[in-house]
This record gives C-alpha cells, sequence and structure tokens, in this order.
C-alpha cells in the first residue's frame, strides 16, 4: 500500500470498515474479503458517506429518456461498475445473485450484448436505446430492412457466441464534441439525439465498450459478457423514433435474461401459466363480461354472471364503508367544465379527460374524478369542526381517455367504476384518517384472498415545480403525515419521488397475487390542494374558519380491474362466496329430476346460486360440462340419494368425496358463504 496516498473509509454492511488508498474499487475489497465473494459479485452500491435522503433505485437505462441518461447524482445511493475507483468515503455493498436489483444490471448488460449481435450481422444497422425492464429488456434499431425470425434466432445465436468470447465491458470517456462528431460521420441520429439533449457542452460523455461494440451508455454493467448467463431473444414490434410518427419507424427488439437457465425456465412457466389465467380469455370462457367493437374500445358490458360477483363486491364494499363511518353519496357523470377548471384537472389531468361537451348554457364535462362532486356536497351545507371528520363514499362511474394501444381487457379501460371516498378532516384528524384508510385496504385484500401486500410512498420532485401545486411547506408536511403513519404501523414501504398526485403525495398498496405479481389498485391520498381551491371552510372550537385537509381514497381501485386481478388470481375458479354458479346439480337419468328440484328448493331458500343440468345426457358428460365452469360444488343425485335424502357430493380440485345428508351440505355452504372463505 502507498503511504503517501489520500486514505478513505468503506464501511461495509455487516457495520465494519476498511481505510483503503483512494481508487481502489468495489472488486478488489471483495476479493480482500474472499475470492470467492470477488467471483459471485455483480454489481456495486455505494453511498457517500456524507449522503443523506431515501435511497435511489439503479442508475440502469430506463424506458423513459429522461431518467436514461440524467446525470448522476453523487449524494444518493447508486450502482456501480465492481471496477469503479472509489473516490470519497462510502457505504459499500456488494450485490450478487442473490440480490434481485443486480437483475436489471444483467439485463442491461445483455441488451448490449444483443446489440453488439444485431451490429455484427447487420452493420448498416443504428442504434436507439436499450434499457432494462421488470421483465427483461429492449433494444430499438432503425433498419430499413425488416427483421425477419430467422434474424431473431441469428441475433440470440450470435449472442451465445458474444457471451462465450467473455468480453470486459469497460467504461470510457469522451470529449462531447468527439462523441457527436464520431456519431454523426456514422449518421447515428439517435445517438447524437441523446448526447444533446442528455449532456452539456464541454462535459465528457460516458460510453461502454465490450470487445469492438462501443455505445453512448451511464451504466452500470456486469464485469464481462459471460456473466449473461441465461438469455432469450423474444420478439420485434415497431416503435417510432421519440413516440412520432412523423419521424422514422424502429424496430424494437424484446428479450429477457435471468441469473441462471432454471431461473429462465420458471420464468417461462410462470408465462404460461399467466396466459393460463387470462382474464380476457376466463371472461369469454365463463361468460362473464364482454367489450363490443360496434360499442367501442375500453368499454365493459357485464353478463350476468360477471354482474353476481360485481353486486357482490359492491355490496360489500358499501356495507364496510356504512359500517365505517362513511355516508353513501351519488354525482352526475358529466358536470360544466368550469367545475374541472377550478379542480386543476382541466389544467394538470387534461391529456386523460375527453373532450368537453357543447351544450346551450355551457361546456360539459365526463368526470374522470369523482373528488369535486363529493367537495360540493360537503360545501353545500356549513360545517362545524363538530361535524368532522366527514367520509362520503361513492361507487361512482368515471371515464377517462385512453390511447388505443395502452388499453388491456379490464385492466385499462375508458369507462369504469371507482370505489371512491373523500375524507374532509381537520389537520389533527389527517394522520388517524390515513391509518384507518390503510387498515380498510388491508381488510379488502384480506377478504378476497390476497395476503401480501407492498407499499409505496409516492412524493413530489421539487424540481418538477411545473408537475404539482401548492408551496414546498404544505409538501413536507403531507408527507411528513403519511411518513408517519406507515412508521407508527411497522409498514416497510418505499419512496417513490416525482410519483404523486398533483395535488399531494400519495401511499400506493400492491398486492400480490397468486404468481407473485404485483398489482396497483389500493391508494390513500393527501390532498391540501382542493380545500383551497373550492375555499373550503369548518368553525373551528375557536369559533373561527378553518380550511379542512382532504383524504382521497379508493381501495378496489376500480371495480373492473380488481375483477380482472381477481379473475387470474382465482384463474376463474373463485371462492364459494363470490362464485356465480355456486352449486351444480346433476340427476342422473331423468326419473331422479324431480328429487333434483326438490335439492334445488332447498339450496335456494338457503341463498345458494344453484344450475341444475336436466339435460337427457349422460351423467358424466353433464358433470364435465359444468367442471368447465370451474363450480364449487356439483351434487350427483340417484337412487340412493333420492331415497336417503342425500346428495354426493363433489368438490372442485378434490374429486368425488362421497354422498353426505342433504341438510348438513347446506350449512356447511351456508357456513363457507357467511365466513367468507376463500380456501374453497
Amino acid at each position: 500500500m502507498n503511504i503517501d496516498a489520500k486514505s478513505i473509509q468503506v464501511q461495509l454492511p455487516d457495520g465494519s470498515a476498511r481505510t483503503v488508498p483512494a481508487g481502489t474499487t468495489p472488486l478488489s475489497i471483495a476479493a480482500d474479503i474472499s475470492p470467492r465473494l470477488a467471483a459471485a459479485a455483480v454489481v456495486a452500491q455505494i453511498r457517500p458517506k456524507h449522503a443523506t435522503g431515501a435511497s435511489a433505485t439503479a442508475e440502469t437505462e430506463s424506458a423513459n429518456e429522461a431518467s436514461m441518461y440524467k446525470a448522476e447524482d453523487a449524494a444518493s445511493e447508486r450502482m456501480v461498475d465492481l471496477t469503479t475507483p472509489l473516490e470519497e468515503d462510502v457505504t459499500l455493498r456488494l450485490l450478487t445473485e442473490k440480490d434481485l436489483e443486480a437483475l436489471k444490471v444483467v439485463r442491461h448488460s445483455a441488451a448490449h450484448v444483443m446489440a453488439t449481435a444485431v451490429l455484427e450481422l447487420f452493420p448498416e444497422t443504428k442504434l436507439g436505446h436499450g434499457p432494462a425492464t421488470d421483465s427483461g429488456f429492449f433494444y430499438d434499431f432503425y433498419r430499413p430492412t425488416p427483421f425477419t425470425p430467422e434474424d431473431l434466432k441469428a441475433i440470440e445465436d450470435r449472442m451465445a457466441v458474444i457471451v462465450a468470447r467473455d468480453e470486459k465491458f469497460v467504461r470510457e470517456w469522451e470529449p462531447r464534441d468527439e462523441g457527436l462528431a464520431r456519431f454523426k460521420a456514422e449518421n447515428d441520429f439517435m445517438k447524437m439525439h441523446f448526447i444533446e439533449r442528455f449532456t452539456q457542452p464541454g462535459e465528457k460523455i460516458s460510453l461502454y465498450r465490450n470487445g469492438a461494440f462501443v455505445d453512448f451508455c451511464r451504466g452500470p454493467h456486469v464485469p464481462s459478457t459471460s456473466r449473461v448467463k441465461a438469455f432469450k431473444v423474444l420478439s420485434i414490434a415497431g416503435a417510432y423514433w421519440l413516440g412520432d410518427e412523423k419521424n422514422p419507424q424502429l424496430q424494437r427488439i424484446y428479450g429477457t435474461a435471468f441469473f441462471s437457465k432454471k431461473d429462465m425456465e420458471e420464468h417461462f412457466a410462470r408465462l404460461e401459466e399467466a396466459m393460463r389465467r387470462d382474464h380476457r380469455v376466463l371472461g369469454k370462457q365463463l361468460d362473464l363480461f364482454s367489450i363490443q367493437d360496434i360499442a367501442g374500445p375500453g368499454l365493459i358490458f357485464w353478463h350476468p354472471k360477471g354482474g353476481i360477483i360485481r353486486k357482490l363486491m359492491e355490496d360489500w364494499m358499501r356495507e364496510e364503508c356504512i359500517r365505517r363511518g362513511y355516508d353513501m353519496v351519488f354525482t352526475p357523470h358529466v358536470m360544466r367544465h368550469e367545475l374541472w377548471k377550478i379542480s386543476g384537472h382541466a389544467g394538470f389531468y387534461a391529456q386523460n379527460m375527453y373532450t368537453p361537451i357543447e351544450l346551450d348554457d355551457a361546456d360539459y364535462q365526463l368526470k374522470p374524478m369523482n373528488c369535486p362532486g363529493h367537495i360540493l356536497i360537503y360545501k353545500n351545507t356549513p360545517k362545524s369542526y363538530r361535524d368532522l371528520p366527514v367520509r362520503y363514499a361513492e361507487l361512482g362511474n368515471v371515464y377517462r381517455y385512453e390511447r388505443s394501444g395502452t388499453m388491456h381487457g379490464l385492466l385499462r379501460v375508458r369507462g369504469f367504476t371507482q370505489d371512491d371516498a373523500h375524507i374532509f378532516c381537520t389537520p389533527e384528524q389527517i394522520e388517524d384518517e390515513v391509518s384507518a384508510c390503510i387498515d380498510f385496504a388491508d381488510a379488502v385484500l384480506k377478504t378476497f384472498g390476497f395476503a401480501e401486500f407492498k407499499v409505496e410512498l409516492s412524493t413530489w420532485d421539487p424540481k418538477d415545480k411545473a408537475s404539482f401545486v401548492g408551496s414546498e411547506e404544505n409538501w413536507s408536511l403531507a408527507i411528513g403525515s403519511l411518513e408517519r403513519v406507515l412508521q407508527r404501523k411497522g409498514i416497510p414501504y418505499k419512496t417513490i419521488a416525482g410519483e404523486a398526485a398533483f395535488y399531494g403525495p400519495k401511499i400506493d398498496i400492491k398486492l400480490v397475487d397468486a404468481l407473485g405479481r404485483l398489482w396497483q389498485l389500493s391508494t390513500v391520498q393527501f390532498d391540501f390542494n382542493l380545500p383551497a381551491r373550492f375555499e373550503l371552510e369548518y368553525v373551528g372550537e375557536d369559533g373561527e374558519r378553518h380550511q379542512p385537509v382532504m383524504v382521497h381514497r379508493a381501495l378496489f381501485g376500480s371495480v373492473e380491474r380488481f375483477f380482472g386481478v381477481l379473475i387470474e388470481h382465482y384463474a376463474g375458479a373463485f371462492p364459494l362466496w363470490l362464485a356465480p354458479v355456486q352449486v351444480g346439480l346433476v340427476p342422473i337419468s331423468e326419473k331422479h329430476i324431480d328429487y333434483a328440484k326438490k335439492v334445488q328448493q332447498q339450496l335456494q331458500i338457503a341463498g345458494l346460486r344453484i344450475e341444475l343440468d336436466d339435460r337427457n345426457e349422460k351423467m358424466n358428460a353433464k358433470i364435465r360440462d359444468l367442471t368447465m365452469q370451474k363450480i364449487p360444488y356439483l351434487l350427483v343425485m340417484g337412487d340412493k340419494e333420492a331415497a336417503a335424502n342425500t346428495v354426493s357430493v363433489r368438490t372442485r380440485g378434490k374429486g368425488d368425496q362421497g354422498s353426505m345428508p342433504l341438510e348438513a351440505f347446506v350449512a356447511k355452504a351456508k357456513k363457507l358463504v357467511e365466513e367468507k372463505n376463500t380456501d374453497l
């Protein structure tokens, strides 16, 4: 060690610290700890000792250009290459294949491997950008000749060759003007755009090289191409340059990568299972809902079987709202456009709203939100501090303009029903009300069979004040209130800067379904903006007028989206209390139909939903057809059952359960329904 070199302190996750010369790399520290750790390390996560605030996500490229090439923030936690020299005191975490955060780095490196393969096979191609995604990666290419399926196979084969070459990923720096000149000489208009937009004159630009391939990129990357162990080229799609149809059309090649072939095989098995559970396919098979071309995309028609499930969902929600102290309200579907100007939606949310409707007295607007309507109800009568909190709830239909290519079955639609509620309260009451909303959200998820969820706290970006309203003081108070609630309840959460609603921060609760997928449904939002815009008041204990604060909350999120997730979570096999048909009746022959009708009558008196198959078909055909409907119970009846007043019970997924007295079956089924048991 050179004792004259500047020394820095490196703190490790176990609390220990090492004094090393400035310029030491994370890889050197890993090797000093253990050769096995050095071999296993994928990427490093560092944070300067002086840094404060919430941790940031990895600085891999994203599909959003602005986040792809933003300047590195030396005051935040970030991912860096293992060969990055450390020049100041830092905390250091070495990530291996045990750390999911490292997977995006592997995928970003896989995108570079794919781009390398494309240029080796098709050197006339120009490069766009190649970010990692939650499920893999893609790269945009400009090439006049379309890629073929055979080309994709050749690209994947060449990627294997590049991986075997074990080319090191090396970060290089180049003066901005030199880089622009080089890309201009190569007619690489996309790289020129990225450099001009995301770097400043006089700066050096960051490049990554593997072998002969060089790309403008901020990284980080795995040590070498050999660390991209399991990958697959998936598909190709068109994408206009910068999203503008007047620009050249690019070819976007999608792929995925994993730490191991086993992980990748499991991923594709999950995809197959996800396809089997696709709510659009099951919705048609089980006759739950439809989308009719003649009516328009993104508009849902609820069929009788889907309609009964919707009724059960809504009935439960309304009853639970009333039990928890909410008042049910109803507001119009269309209101004057002026109202949306006051609320701020006409300015901040215009791209998601339909064009105003011109009527005799004014322009009217299909509502995208329920909140202004609830505000008008609050404002209609004077309020005292004794009246607060006021809680209004509504399952209200709203209409939002979704672009044609973004709609997806029930999950993203143009017209939907929001289980919306707005709570008007004093500043002192806000944290208790937010806490109660989180408890309510937990009850929703557990009742409908979701055992796990993750929480995100979305805050504003003070640097992007044009996208938000309100003072820094108000935002600080609002964010602090939500943070205290989550901390008080001991709920782990991740802070997402810049993702708040324009009027305030929010807590997003993402459920985890049967396949481990995250779904954004429930949200609880703090609003100090709308009460000010609408000049809401209450008379305080001091006799003076005060402004209330407001909580927005939606727990299903929307009935349509929640129903779509339910279909996929249960693969259409709904628990007994939600199943559109709870019991199917199978008389063995025509002479047993009279007894089956007697059973049907008793089950219906008990409140159960029944389907009697009295067709002149063989018993096995009836059982097969009813089983295809995923009905929880099938009751088979013949001479023996009719004589003993029993039923032969077949349970979904378990088969024949033997004979049971009819009265006992009725009692069992009623109990399961009343308990809202989700095991059957």
